[in-house]
């Protein structure tokens, strides 16, 4: 399905989502720095657990409102929100100013994503959904590529001025959406009974289906394993950020005759994580296709130990051609996980309670996200070598659990298909 063709609802959201992901990875991946040196670390390491949990929080408010007020409104509450800590954080003279924004900020795009998504499964017939979503996932892979090397310069020198240009970017995309997108809450979500249950009634009704997943226990030693093995993965943008800063000293990336190409720590942080999205970008779908034939347990293993070997083995050099080396490694470990993951839980969940159990899947990433800050935390009385060795455990303990997953659930002959 050609862009050219897309509904205009889908264009605005494509340009206007594309432009703020650039901008987002220019500031982002430099928080747990920025915090860690205006805070300390261990503080930095507390403070990075919380923003998750207004998640879960956005996630739901957003997703119920959704469904009862409309998509288009539920999408500029949260734009209008960010915009507003955007401006809150580029005025602020306060770090706690600066985090309580940097809250409000991951809160609006919490509420915002649910109702985007499902505008675009209102919009798109189901045969040509996937190319859509990989088409919005490819633009916002292409910020992540060109943000965080041009935020190692922007970010630090110029704070400021990022703040206002991503608060004036999201007004200008609340005023084009306020515009140009029009509802699209299907009639039979506005005439359903469930429309008229109060809000809080939704949240209860959730969180009592959570109690019934819970309870099966394939499930929880599945969601377990994922924890374990999405820490080392998170380490990007939290551990690995403070370690390269902090311990890698400036080096030239290229030499020539009598001049050289010098990269500072932080510069060559954002380059990290600049090779890191275009992996992404290029080899997505190639391992995808690559590991089709692999049995998701032999998949999920190889993923924890190139995840968990190469974080670790960041603490064995400085030279920035090994650091490049070695993010390689632990990219593939993301990559090759990432198809998985989905592939599992729909096969695993009941039909009649598919959609509880991809509603309960994400909380292995919102834990997640909870607890590897704390490698941030424990820098401040443990070594590198420490911090990357309990990183490494932290991946061992994946595998083992996703053995003992595999051994309490027999694989189906199409998992291996």
């Amino acid at each position: 399905m050609e862009i050219r063709l897309w509904n205009p609802n889908l264009k605005v959201r494509l340009f206007g989502e594309g432009l703020f992901n650039l901008l987002f990875w220019m500031y982002y991946p430099f928080i747990t720095v920025y915090f860690g040196a205006a805070l300390g670390s261990h503080i930095a390491g507390i403070l990075m657990s919380i923003p998750p949990i207004f998640s879960i929080i956005g996630s739901l408010l957003g997703g119920a409102l959704a469904d009862r007020v409309g998509r288009r409104p539920v999408m500029l509450l949260g734009a209008s929100l960010q915009t507003v800590m955007f401006a809150l954080f580029a005025m602020s003279s306060s770090h706690w100013t600066d985090y309580i924004a940097f809250i409000g900020i991951g809160l609006g795009g919490a509420i915002y994503r649910p109702a985007s998504s499902a505008m675009v499964a209102d919009l798109v017939p189901a045969q040509n959904r996937r190319q859509i979503f990989a088409t919005f996932v490819t633009a916002n892979n292409v910020g992540a590529v060109l943000g965080p090397a041009l935020g190692a310069v922007f970010f630090f020198h110029y704070r400021q001025e990022l703040l206002w240009t991503c608060a004036l970017v999201l007004l200008l995309y609340f005023i084009a959406m306020y515009f140009i997108v029009h509802e699209t809450l299907p009639q039979s979500a506005k005439s359903s009974p469930d429309a008229s249950i109060p809000i809080t009634r939704v949240f209860k009704e959730q969180l009592k289906g959570y109690g019934i997943i819970f309870r099966d226990k394939v499930f929880l030693v599945y969601i377990l394993a994922g924890i374990f093995a999405l820490i080392p993965i998170m380490q990007l943008d939290l551990y690995l950020a403070v370690y390269v800063i902090n311990e890698v000293p400036a080096q030239p990336l290229f030499t020539w005759n009598d001049g050289s190409l010098v990269l500072s720590s932080t510069e060559i942080f954002g380059w990290v994580l600049g090779l890191n999205g275009l992996l992404f970008v290029l080899f997505v779908l190639p391992v995808t296709k690559w590991f089709r034939h692999w049995k998701e347990r032999n998949v999920f293993i190889l993923s924890s130990l190139l995840s968990g070997v190469g974080t670790f083995s960041l603490g064995l050099g400085t030279n920035i051609w090994f650091l490049f080396f070695i993010t390689i490694i632990f990219t593939f470990g993301e990559i090759v996980r990432s198809p998985v993951t989905q592939s599992f839980i729909s096969r695993y969940a009941p039909e009649h309670a598919r959609g509880q159990y991809m509603g309960a899947d994400n909380l292995q990433f919102t834990i997640g996200r909870f607890l590897a800050p704390m490698t941030v935390f424990l820098s401040s009385w443990v070594p590198p070598m420490g911090i990357f060795s309990i990183i490494l455990v932290v991946a061992c303990i994946s595998i083992a659990l996703y053995i003992q997953l595999f051994r309490m659930h027999a694989e189906q002959p199409e998992a291996a298909e």
